[in-house]
């Protein structure tokens, strides 16, 4: 099962990067010469596919990676889709500020994967930089200190100066809990704090103006824009991930005024927690799923997260779970479900499909770009 996750880890990845690591030896002569004159002023980037999306920076030869990289993964372990809704959408809000054509994106270099662990610990005197509060003893929901802030996240914006690359830029994103698990003993009961949104939005605040004030003194962020964004965490059983609510932007020690996203993530088919935002992608979702279901007998479900912006789909990705007996089975299904998916899915946004077993293992996995016109296919083999 893990060479099958890791696998669609990389298809996943491949369908949006694919194109752009072309630029690095291969495609048209203008890509290959722009990656050779980078490579020649002392950095590399990955190139761009595409104007809305960012390239990477390169260091030699291998791409860069976060040095607080695992932490996200540790934090969000109970329901991952969390993380990926929290790292697109800092990136989505980034935009606004640093826009593709001006800046090159790096992964975090400012903050250690120490540094956010502690940042992210209580406070305490082995701990004096924990942002969460101090134990205080209490086990009961309502008397306990609750963990408010569950993740922490550094993206970097860079630009070309006399052919070296600089910081000109960066996004802090802070992930709140609006429900802390906990339990009163080691390996006893779950239980659940609830935390108001006013609660959330309050401790936020102060988490951000304290992580403003530690950051601005790592060299090179004493002078630099950053982009503060906040996120709500979805509870553990949600079928979707949180949703950025407010961002700051700082030229300086304290932050400017706040201002809500108008990013929204959704569940379809909406459910009475969850409501539809908009009808039309909630009607063409429904007959995707009905016609999916009606072709084999054995379909478990049929769910989508969908990511809206100013209350318009941005992408859409897919879960369907099923047991098939035969590759011929998994194979016919997916040819058929790629055929639904053009037939009654938007096509002007980027969709992806995980067909799953029972067991959870991956069979099938299907995705197209924005205003492709067929989906990339791939039937896991045993």
């Amino acid at each position: 099962m893990r060479k099958k996750y890791l696998a669609l880890v990389s298809l996943c990845a491949g369908t949006m990067l694919l194109s752009a690591c072309g630029n690095l030896g291969s495609g048209s002569g203008n890509s290959v010469t722009q990656a050779t004159q980078r490579s020649n002023k002392g950095y590399q980037t990955t190139g761009q596919a595409d104007t809305s999306d960012y390239q990477g920076v390169i260091e030699n030869g291998r791409y860069l990676t976060s040095k607080a990289r695992g932490v996200g993964i540790i934090q969000n372990s109970e329901n991952m889709l969390n993380l990926k809704s929290f790292e697109s959408g800092m990136t989505t809000l980034s935009k606004e500020e640093f826009p593709t054509k001006d800046y090159i994106f790096r992964e975090g270099q400012l903050l250690t994967k120490g540094t956010v662990q502690d940042w992210l610990g209580r406070r305490s005197k082995d701990n004096p930089t924990g942002l969460n509060p101090e134990d205080n003893g209490e086990k009961d929901a309502d008397k306990r200190n609750p963990i408010y802030i569950q993740q922490i996240e550094e993206q970097d914006y860079m630009k070309e100066t006399d052919g070296k690359l600089e910081l000109a830029g960066i996004t802090i994103g802070i992930g709140m809990n609006r429900k802390d698990y906990y339990q009163k003993e080691q390996y006893g009961a779950m239980y659940t704090t609830n935390i108001s949104k006013e609660k959330m939005e309050e401790e936020g605040k102060k988490a951000a103006a304290e992580v403003l004030k530690r950051v601005r003194k790592l060299a090179g962020a004493s002078d630099v824009p950053i982009l503060i964004c906040m996120y709500e965490q979805a509870p553990n059983d949600s079928l979707v991930g949180g949703t950025f609510y407010a961002y700051s932007v700082s030229d300086g020690d304290t932050l400017g005024s706040w201002k809500e996203t108008d990013l929204q993530t959704s569940v379809l088919p909406a459910t009475s927690a969850n409501g539809a935002v908009n009808d039309n992608d909630e009607s063409s979702f429904n007959a995707f799923k009905n016609k999916t279901q009606s072709f084999f007998p054995n379909l478990a479900g049929v769910t989508a997260q969908a990511k809206y912006k100013n209350k318009s789909l941005q992408e859409l990705h897919v879960k369907i779970t099923t047991q098939f007996y035969s590759e011929t089975e998994i194979r016919s299904f997916t040819q058929f479900v790629s055929q639904m998916a053009k037939t009654y899915l938007p096509g002007d946004i980027p969709i992806d499909i995980t067909i799953k077993g029972s067991d959870g293992e991956v069979q099938a996995f299907l995705a197209r770009e924005k205003d492709s016109g067929s989906f990339y296919t791939h039937v896991f083999d045993d």
